[in-house]
């Protein structure tokens, strides 16, 4: 059986450095996305994206496990774009607002015959509540700014005004979707310690 790991393959996507700003090439990639607004903290939607969006993650990677590939990988992590429709008015003070789309990347050689698959098979066994708002589509960013973030979101602030600081001096402009992609498991690990990447495309 193959073994891939993709958070080594994609390691410049898929870490960053919590000291400086570095610039990423992001190509097209395929996701299950999930779409919604609200305060995340807050949104009963939001949870059950997340709970929908695991679910069949995990599904396909069975699937793909025990099929004729045969090839088993570890499950990508959590990633959300945040946006308003008025940009003016989006701010980590008042998330109300805001709008969102969580989402987890999936290998290139899952299709859409398989996430199809999985879909049935996870709302057969759990009939997750978002289970019908989870759609498989490419998302494309180009050239980016990321940085690494270590520490509660409720701080991430700072580094976010860092990153936007990073595009100012150098002459670019911000463009697209506030994004982020959570690596640590915010249900285990110290607040202190949690990574979070944060990326801003740029033009």
């Amino acid at each position: 059986m193959e073994i891939i790991d993709f958070k080594k393959e994609l390691k410049h996507l898929y870490h960053a450095s919590a000291k400086e700003v570095i610039r990423v090439d992001v190509p097209p990639m395929n996701f299950l996305m999930v779409d919604g607004e609200g305060d995340p903290n807050t949104s009963q939607a939001y949870a059950e994206a997340i709970e929908a969006l695991f679910a069949v993650s995990y599904t396909v990677k069975f699937l793909l496990k025990k099929g004729e590939l045969a090839i088993d990988y570890g499950v990508m992590p959590l990633e959300g774009l945040w946006w308003a429709d008025d940009m003016t008015t989006f701010s980590p003070d008042d998330k109300s607002n805001w709008k969102w789309r969580a989402m987890i990347m999936q290998p290139s050689f899952v299709t859409s015959d398989l996430i199809e698959r999985a879909l049935a098979e996870v709302k057969k066994k759990k009939n997750p509540a978002a289970i019908s708002k989870v759609r498989f589509a490419s998302w494309s960013e180009g050239e980016c700014a990321q940085i690494m973030h270590i520490g509660p979101f409720s701080e991430e602030v700072p580094t976010i005004e860092r990153l936007h600081r990073f595009i100012d001096v150098s002459n670019r402009q911000r463009t697209g979707k506030h994004h982020e992609i959570y690596l640590s498991d915010i249900r285990k690990a110290d607040p202190k310690k949690w990574k979070t990447i944060i990326r801003q495309p740029m033009l």
